[in-house]
């Protein structure tokens, strides 16, 4: 009797060590958020010298458009990545899609991602991501179109297990975690972009401050991704442009990661593009992807 209660007591406490989530794998990654996947020389190069193992990229955005969730802006497929690059298909949802049930939309965003793999002949994908500014309003909603991926994915293959992600904005930190097998956690956009005469709204450490005491408790394995890109507008007529200094990212990166030291496992950029990589010199993205 006792030698069978311990084998029993043994086999629950592998099947429950089955069930824990994916832990991150240590790499560099990048967003790519162009409708063209065209790569050039330095861009090349770039993934090369920093060993990006990992390319998270926006195949289409899902809009509201005459009360129905419609693709905008899809992908269209010219390059194909190095074969030590893995291609993550990411989709941007719009907030207000969320704001009610669709039914068979989480059925159509993953069957038209794997459509678009097989008609661009690329290589059946292992990892999906969900990006989304999720609020109170469409928490439950949302969480349950992920819940529906899920399913959708495994009917895929049944053998196999997918990776599920979603990105985090700081704001999020504060809610609930979504049930997928991990986050990343968009370290930009993070101010208000009316305060721009006293605030970067791309990334200023003020913003930031007050929601990294959420970290260290939050419930999810995460990554973080950090801004390179510049943002142009125009406010009354004048072109205002913005740009974060490196040593802003520096210092942000270092005290998210003084609250959670998991996120220097996975390191990601938003987004690749020459001019981005020409933004800011060599020394720089080491220091940001240094692990």
């Amino acid at each position: 009797m006792k030698w069978g209660f311990w084998i029993g007591l043994l086999l629950c406490l592998f099947a429950i060590s089955c069930q824990k989530k994916k832990e991150l794998e240590e790499g560099n990654a990048v967003y790519y958020w162009r409708t063209e996947l065209r790569l050039d020389s330095t861009e090349r190069a770039f993934m090369k010298h920093h060993h990006i193992r990992r390319m998270y990229c926006r195949y289409f955005d899902v809009l509201m458009r005459d009360s129905t969730p419609m693709p905008n802006a899809t992908i269209t497929f010219t390059d194909r990545l190095p074969d030590s690059v893995e291609l993550v298909p990411t989709v941007y949802i719009t907030e207000d899609c969320m704001h009610q049930r669709h039914q068979g939309l989480a059925a159509k965003l993953v069957c038209r991602i794997r459509q678009m793999n097989e008609t661009n002949n690329l290589p059946p994908f292992g990892e999906l991501q969900i990006d989304c500014d999720y609020t109170a309003r469409s928490l439950q909603i949302y969480y349950e179109f992920l819940e529906d991926v899920k399913r959708e994915l495994s009917l895929l293959a049944p053998h196999y297990s997918f990776t599920l992600s979603t990105t985090i904005r700081l704001h999020q930190l504060q809610m609930a975690a979504p049930p997928v097998d991990y986050g990343v956690l968009m370290v930009y956009n993070t101010g208000n972009p009316r305060r721009f005469m006293d605030r970067n709204p791309i990334l200023d450490w003020r913003d930031v401050k007050p929601y990294l005491r959420h970290l260290g408790s939050y419930p999810l394995p995460l990554c973080a991704a950090y801004p390179v890109y510049r943002w142009q507008r125009d406010i009354h007529g004048v072109r205002v442009e913005h740009t974060v200094e490196a040593d802003e990212i520096l210092r942000v990166k270092a005290a998210a990661e003084r609250e959670r030291p998991e996120l220097r496992k996975t390191i990601l950029t938003f987004h690749l593009d020459k001019e981005n990589i020409n933004r800011y010199n060599t020394e720089t993205y080491e220091k940001i992807y240094s692990h």
